[in-house]
């Protein structure tokens, strides 16, 4: 029987999950920043050695790598990308550093702009216009061109952006600039706008463009590198990557724009979230996913994670690009405490794996949330830590949280550690109140969902403040992000600009666009040995009332197997608008019904089914109370106590466990605080409820 595999690289541990039949089996290693691909190959050989078996049998016998990788989120977090030029139209090279006059938080008169990813030197524009039908209004200047070119060679450019004005309607322009750029600077990288988002609006488009082009050779680099090395090792088919917007797809396609792999990480929790919430019917969902490095939050409706476009700012950067929408806060166990003008700080940033907290023993002198659980008791440095992959420590964890935090706050160890726990779970819960403000939802209408190897430790305490009663912690929460790729659909998600009012729209140019975009993903899919026959496409359309900045995507089919386009009929327009002003009405509260809309594009959602974990619920089982393992002194939020210790290992479908208990799974901790209740439901997952 074959393996499939699940891998997700966070901050702190590259987590692993390998799927045979219906058995999964979770593990985790430290990750390894100087070269993350290490890690990987490490984690791999440590699974074929749990599986009994050499690195090259095991993927010899694998049929997917399925991977979700941060390597350009870090990359926008550390600001380390490629020296990154621009070539646009002249006259618009500032459009990066206007950003539509948005400021995250417009009452912070300190927060200044983010680092120009593409300083204003190596921004440079060149006379050529095209209009907004795909007429020439001003042919391409290309000895100004080559001048330009020249300027960028001179500052040592690795990756040159091209954006023009409306080359998504005719990109004759931008084709004929890359051509250029390869004669000057054979080895440059090169984004071209009509590529990595053909569509308007024009600040999206560039700003997009740009990302794609800063991140693009790391990441390429990363996955040439990893794809290398795992052929070397026997791995003989097609890595698959997580994209953002919750599918996969191989890194042929993602050549040209590698910045569809922003936050493919978190996108794979919150696509496996959903899956669990339908087996456990809790379709209205918040996903909370605390690693070692970052916390982040995701909301999931009607039982679904739909990838939106348009407006996704990502590191301060907008990336327009199809994504989940997923809240990102540098709140995680590796967060560093500490005291700024007498107040205390947690996060955002970390301690990561290298050197990690305190007490992980390995140099970290910064006292981190990990190292103020641990004095909490809520943490055990008396078994292995992270599987067995070695054990906590308390040397030097009193030392540092004394120095950093205590000593400037004047008060205990254990007060300080409180402190901590106290501020990083206020940072979170504020995280939630946001995120669910922005979105419309009532949070205590939710059942929260958490995973990753932090989150469990945190959640009945944020549910309790939230006002969830219910929270569900699956058994392969620790490594949920990487369960959760191997459940993600191989796909495209794909639009193409066409701007008309909806009473002139060419139903014949409309069903060209979708013909091009499935012809484009049949090629992806059938190259990854994926059958036209399992093909899903849906296809849609974009529109918006005149006047308006943002466009509504309307669903017109959806179509299984060979290409079917006879939904594109003569009555098709009038279909769309009805659907329109009906979608309208109901996400914004009214419809200008007497008004015709404008078509801005076609888009078309393909993807196919594959094997994946089988995600079930239920407690049918009767209820039993637990057998606690151990006792331990320990603050779950009311002062310290001695604290029932249960192991994960020794409970069943239908145990019980009152709190305030601490429950120890292999790789993570599950905290059952005062007036709440933990049990096993059939599937071996934990459901905690609110009794008190």
């Amino acid at each position: 029987m074959s393996y499939r595999i699940g891998i997700d690289i966070g901050g702190t541990f590259t987590d692993f999950a390998l799927l045979r039949g219906d058995r999964l089996r979770l593990h985790k290693n430290l990750s390894t920043p100087e070269d993350r691909s290490l890690g990987v190959l490490e984690g791999l050989a440590a699974l074929a050695q749990l599986e009994g078996c050499t690195l090259a049998d095991l993927l010899a016998a694998t049929e997917a790598i399925i991977h979700g990788t941060t390597v350009a989120d870090n990359t926008l977090i550390e600001m380390n990308g490629a020296c990154t030029g621009l070539l646009t139209t002249d006259g618009f090279r500032d459009e990066l550093e206007l950003r539509r006059g948005y400021k995250e938080n417009i009452w912070d008169v300190r927060l200044g702009p983010p680092q120009p990813i593409v300083p204003r030197r190596r921004r440079l524009g060149v006379p050529e216009r095209v209009r907004c039908d795909g007429s020439v209004h001003t042919p391409l200047d290309e000895d100004a061109a080559r001048a330009a070119i020249a300027r960028l060679r001179k500052q040592g450019v690795e990756s040159v952006a091209i954006c023009t004005l409306f080359s998504f309607v005719n990109p004759a322009h931008e084709l004929r600039l890359a051509e250029l750029v390869r004669e000057a600077l054979p080895d440059a990288h090169i984004s071209l706008s009509h590529q990595v988002l053909p569509k308007s609006p024009e600040f999206e488009r560039v700003s997009t463009t740009a990302v794609n082009g800063y991140v693009g050779p790391r990441v390429t680099h990363y996955i040439e590198r990893l794809c290398e090395r795992l052929a070397q090792a026997g791995y003989a088919r097609q890595l698959l990557l997580m994209q953002s917007n919750g599918g996969v797809m191989t890194r042929e396609y993602l050549a040209g724009s590698p910045v569809r792999v922003l936050a493919s990480g978190p996108a794979g929790g919150v696509i496996g979230g959903a899956a669990t919430g339908a087996a456990k019917d809790a379709r209205e969902l918040l996903c909370v996913d605390m690693g070692g490095t970052s916390y982040d939050v995701s909301v999931v409706q009607g039982g679904s994670a739909p990838a939106e476009s348009g407006w996704n700012w990502h590191h301060r950067y907008l990336v327009a690009v199809p994504m989940v929408q997923v809240e990102t806060l540098g709140a995680g166990g590796g967060s560093i405490c500490s005291v700024e003008a007498g107040t205390l700080h947690v996060g955002p940033a970390s301690a990561g794996a290298e050197p990690g907290p305190v007490c992980y023993g390995r140099g970290g002198t910064r006292p981190t949330v990990t190292d103020a659980i641990l004095v909490l008791g809520l943490l055990s440095d008396d078994e292995g830590f992270a599987g067995g992959g070695f054990r906590l420590t308390r040397d030097g964890v009193e030392e540092a949280l004394r120095e950093h935090v205590a000593g400037p706050l004047g008060c205990s160890v254990e007060e300080a550690a409180f402190d901590c726990w106290r501020v990083v779970n206020a940072n979170m819960t504020q995280a939630v109140r946001r995120l669910t403000a922005e979105k419309g939802c009532d949070p205590r209408a939710l059942t929260m969902l958490a995973y990753g190897g932090n989150g469990p430790v945190f959640a009945a305490i944020q549910a309790q403040e939230l006002g969830i009663g219910r929270v569900l912690v699956p058994r392969t929460s620790p490594g949920f992000s990487a369960t959760g790729a191997l459940t993600a659909r191989p796909g495209i998600d794909e639009e193409r600009a066409y701007l008309a009012p909806a009473s002139d729209a060419s139903v014949e140019r409309l069903r060209e666009l979708w013909a091009e975009l499935d012809a484009r993903a049949e090629t992806f899919l059938t190259a990854a040995g994926f059958r036209r026959a399992d093909m899903q496409c849906r296809y849609q359309l974009n529109l918006r009332y005149p006047g308006q900045n943002w466009s509504l995507t309307v669903d017109a089919a959806q179509v299984t197997g060979e290409q079917d386009l006879s939904f594109a009929d003569e009555q098709l327009v009038a279909r769309m608008v009805a659907r329109f002003h009906a979608l309208h009405q109901e996400q914004y509260g009214h419809a200008r019904e007497a008004e015709a809309p404008e078509i801005t594009g076609v888009r078309l959602v393909a993807a196919t089914d594959i094997p994946g974990p089988v995600f079930s619920g239920g407690s049918t089982a009767a209820r039993q109370a637990a057998t606690a393992h151990r006792e331990r002194r320990a603050n779950l939020g009311h002062g310290f106590a001695p604290t029932a210790i249960f192991r994960g290992a020794d409970l069943t479908p239908g145990h019980e466990v009152k709190g305030p208990a601490i429950i120890e799974e292999q790789f993570t901790t599950i905290v059952v605080y005062p007036g709440w209740t933990a049990h096993v439901d059939d599937a071996g997952d934990y459901e905690l409820n609110r009794t008190g």
